[in-house]
C-alpha cells in the first residue's frame, strides 16, 4: 500500500514572516520612537514579505507612503481646525480611495491608524507623531525587507521545469487519444491553460532577485522564455489537429514514433492512396513531434546550466 506524502502547512514564508516579525520587534526594542512602536513594526515586517523582491518593494515602497500621507492628513485636519470625527470620516474615504485607484494590494491599516491616533489624541503632538510612526514602520520594512530577500529567496524555476516536463506526458496523451480509433476527441483547451499559466509563473520568477546568482537567473529565464515558446508553437500545431473537420491517417514513420513514445495508436489500413487529409495530418504531428524533441533538449541545458554555471542555449 503506497503512502501518501504529508505536506507540512508550515512553509517557508511563514517561517520567514516569523523571522522577519521577530527580529524588528528585536530592534525596535532599542531604536523605536514611541510606545506603539511594536505595532508598526509588525505590521511593516510583514508586509515586506512578498513572495517575491519586486512584490516586496512595492509593498514597502506602499506603507511608507500611507504612513506619510495619514500623517499629513491628520496635520491637515489639525490645522483647519475640522471635528476630529468628520475628518477621520474623509482622510478614511480619501485613503481609500487612492489606495483603489492605484491599486495597491495592502490593506491601508497603517495610514488609517496614523489618522485616528493624531486626529482624536488632543495631547499627542501631530508632527513628532507621524514621523515616529514612519520611523517605527521603515524598521519593520526594512528587516522584512532583508530577511526576504536573504533567507529562503522565492524560486519557482524548479516548478515551471516540472509544467514543462508534464506538457510532455499530455502531448503523448493528446496524440494517443486522437488516433486510437474512436470517435473521442482531445481537448487541446487543457494544455493551452498550462501554457497560459507559464506565463504567471514566469513574470514571478523575472520579479525575484537572487542576490548571489544574478547572472545564472537571467540565463534561466531566457531559458524558460524559451520553452515557452516552444510550449505555444507545440500548442498551436495541437489545436490544428483538434479542429481537422476529417481526420486523415498517419504515415508509417508518424505512426512507429508515436508507438515508441508509448502511445497506443491504430494499425493503418494499407493499399489505400494518399489523401490531401493524410499530408496535414502528418505535417501537423512531424512537427508536434519535433517541437516535443525540441523542448525535451531544451530543459536539460537548463539543468546542466544551472549547474556549471554555463549559459544554456536553444536547440
Amino acid at each position: 500500500m503506497r503512502l501518501r506524502s504529508w505536506n507540512s502547512p508550515v512553509g517557508p514564508r511563514i517561517l520567514k514572516t516569523a523571522l522577519a516579525v521577530t527580529l524588528a520587534l528585536a530592534v525596535i526594542e532599542h531604536y523605536g520612537a514611541s510606545p506603539a512602536k511594536v505595532v508598526f513594526a509588525t505590521i511593516g515586517a510583514m508586509s515586506a514579505v512578498g513572495p517575491t523582491f519586486t512584490a516586496s518593494l512595492l509593498a514597502c515602497l506602499t506603507q511608507i507612503f500611507g504612513v506619510a500621507v495619514g500623517g499629513l492628513l491628520a496635520l491637515t485636519v489639525i490645522a483647519l481646525r475640522i471635528p476630529p470625527v468628520i475628518g477621520i470620516g474623509v482622510g478614511i474615504v480619501g485613503i481609500l480611495t487612492g489606495y483603489q485607484y492605484f491599486r495597491f494590494k495592502l490593506v491601508p491599516v497603517l495610514p488609517c491608524l496614523v489618522l485616528v491616533n493624531v486626529c482624536l489624541n488632543p495631547a499627542v503632538e501631530g508632527a513628532s507623531y507621524a514621523v515616529g510612526r514612519l520611523w517605527d514602520t521603515a524598521i519593520g520594512l526594512a528587516v522584512g525587507l532583508a530577511v526576504n530577500l536573504l533567507i529562503f529567496p522565492y524560486d519557482n524555476s524548479k516548478k515551471i521545469r516540472q509544467t514543462m516536463e508534464g506538457l510532455d506526458r499530455d502531448l503523448i496523451l493528446f496524440l494517443e487519444d486522437l488516433f486510437d480509433g474512436d470517435q473521442h476527441l482531445p481537448e487541446a483547451e487543457v494544455l493551452a491553460r498550462k501554457v497560459d499559466a507559464l506565463e504567471g509563473q514566469l513574470l514571478l520568477f523575472s520579479q525575484q532577485r537572487l542576490l548571489l546568482h544574478r547572472t545564472r537567473q537571467k540565463r534561466e529565464l531566457q531559458c524558460l522564455r524559451s520553452c515557452e515558446d516552444i510550449a505555444q508553437e507545440l500548442v498551436v500545431e495541437l489545436e490544428a489537429l483538434r479542429n481537422m473537420e476529417c481526420r486523415g491517417r498517419l504515415n508509417q514513420e508518424n505512426r512507429q514514433a508515436l508507438r515508441t513514445l508509448g502511445a497506443k495508436v491504430v494499425e493503418g489500413v494499407r493499399d489505400q492512396g494518399q489523401r490531401v487529409e493524410d499530408v496535414v495530418v502528418n505535417y501537423h504531428v512531424a512537427r508536434a513531434l519535433r517541437l516535443r524533441q525540441e523542448l525535451k533538449q531544451t530543459l536539460p541545458l537548463l539543468r546542466r546550466g544551472r549547474q556549471r554555471g554555463k549559459p544554456p542555449e536553444r536547440v
